[in-house]
């Protein structure tokens, strides 16, 4: 008989409504991954199978224990190395369950090598470090020559990514010299031969721009170019530096203090060399504008020499104009000089005529004559005439010498006279009494 305890369970089971598996499993993977968030694990990889799909399926173990591990497609395209039976890794995964299997298992998100998490986080302090002291300034970035007359390429020279470079430069712009540099690029003191090697390029100064360039790996393999010997070396350089390390999603030190950073090797080529096409084509549009310009100021030159021709008289007509000028300035000149020598001339009338009638010639041909005393000075009054005083009387024609007497006047011309006027008479009446003359 069952117990009452029994009985009483056995009542609850049958009020309670059963749920299906997939409901059961559901539920417990909501749990799980409620309680579980997204945690890194370490272990061992083992049962690694690649399917048809793209997805990874693997077992991840240690000593004690393991559990079965997927990586979708779309998580397993951005793992940039390749897993390996045997590899021990740290995986970011999600706790799950399968509910078609009722299995429980691990979503992997990423992988990386077992180890790496110290060095990850070695490489966050570096970076940070280096960015406080201005190392990554966006100021001390230099700009990549339009046209470099050479680039020098620094990797190993059995590395892949020289092979891309070579091939990538060769075939966009074949005729630009190339100089590589060899240096390992993987490997304990690897970084310090960067560093020298960035050195020597620069103290040899054959090229414009330098390429840093390795191919793909993982944290532990790009390592060296996380070193700071190698940033300091890069930010030291006279030239630019651009570096193209590992794949588009790697980042290094190296990047952040490259004067340009490159996702691969073969793209860090082509930001320093234009296609061959592009370069033809653009000196074929050069070529053609300054063909244009060169037409266009011809023309301009053309337009002017016309100007200049029209304005230009040819020598015989400019020498032609010349004589008819001389010709019109001569005529003026001839007029000029005949109204001037004809004023004068009848200036010069003017004159004669006043100086004839001034003349003392003139006045003795009319009649007059002109009496001077002894002493040469001109008689104009008889009052002023000595008695006995010699006296020269010139004549139009000749002189007379005279000597002056007073003569006693008439009684009939005293009647005629007032007393002052006989006074007059008296002195103007002279007697000669001895003349000579001459004709």
């Amino acid at each position: 008989m069952p117990t009452p305890n029994g009985q009483i369970a056995s009542l609850e089971g049958a009020r309670q409504a059963p749920v299906s598996v997939s409901q059961l499993l559901k539920s417990v993977r909501d749990a799980l991954e409620h309680r579980f968030p997204l945690m890194w694990v370490a272990g061992e990889i083992s049962n690694l199978t690649r399917a048809a799909s793209g997805h990874w399926y693997f077992t991840l173990k240690d000593d004690d224990a393991q559990v079965d591990c997927v990586m979708f497609r779309g998580r397993a395209a951005h793992l940039d190395w390749t897993p390996k039976e045997g590899t021990r890794v740290e995986a970011r995964v999600l706790v799950t369950l399968y509910e078609p299997r009722g299995r429980f298992q691990l979503n992997v998100e990423t992988m990386r090598h077992a180890g790496l998490g110290p060095l990850y986080e070695r490489f966050l302090r570096l970076k940070e470090t280096l960015a406080r002291e201005g190392l990554f300034d966006a100021a001390a970035k230099r700009e990549l020559p339009a046209h470099p007359h050479a680039v020098g390429v620094l990797t190993s020279l059995a590395a892949a990514a020289l092979r891309d470079v070579l091939s990538t430069l060769a075939r966009r712009n074949p005729s630009l010299p190339v100089i590589v540099y060899p240096v390992p690029v993987q490997g304990d003191g690897a970084a310090d031969r960067i560093a020298a090697m960035l050195r020597t390029a620069n103290a040899r100064a054959e090229c414009d721009v330098l390429l840093l360039v390795r191919g793909g790996g993982s944290l532990e393999d790009l390592w060296q170019f996380n070193e700071q010997a190698v940033a300091r070396a890069i930010r030291a350089s006279r030239i630019p530096v651009v570096v193209g390390v590992g794949h588009e999603t790697d980042f290094t030190i190296a990047d952040f203090a490259a004067d340009r950073r490159a996702p691969t090797p073969t793209a860090a080529a082509e930001l320093v060399s234009a296609p061959r096409a592009e370069l033809l084509a653009r000196v074929a549009e050069l070529a053609l504008r300054a063909g244009r310009e060169s037409l266009r100021r011809i023309g301009y030159a053309m337009q002017t020499v016309d100007g200049l021709a029209r304005r230009l008289v040819h020598p015989a007509d400019r020498i032609h104009a010349s004589r008819q000028l001389v010709a019109q300035l001569a005529a003026r000149l001839a007029s000029a000089n005949s109204r001037q020598l004809d004023a004068a001339a009848a200036r010069l009338d003017r004159l004669r005529t006043g100086l004839t009638g001034l003349d003392p010639s003139a006045v003795l041909a009319r009649g007059y004559s002109i009496t001077r005393n002894g002493a040469g000075e001109v008689l104009r009054d008889a009052a002023r005439v000595a008695e006995g005083e010699r006296l020269v009387t010139t004549l139009s024609k000749g002189w007379i010498e005279s000597e002056a007497r007073t003569a006693p006047v008439k009684a009939a011309s005293r009647a005629k006279t007032t007393a002052a006027g006989a006074a007059a008479v008296a002195a103007l009446h002279i007697t000669v009494v001895q003349a000579r003359w001459h004709v």
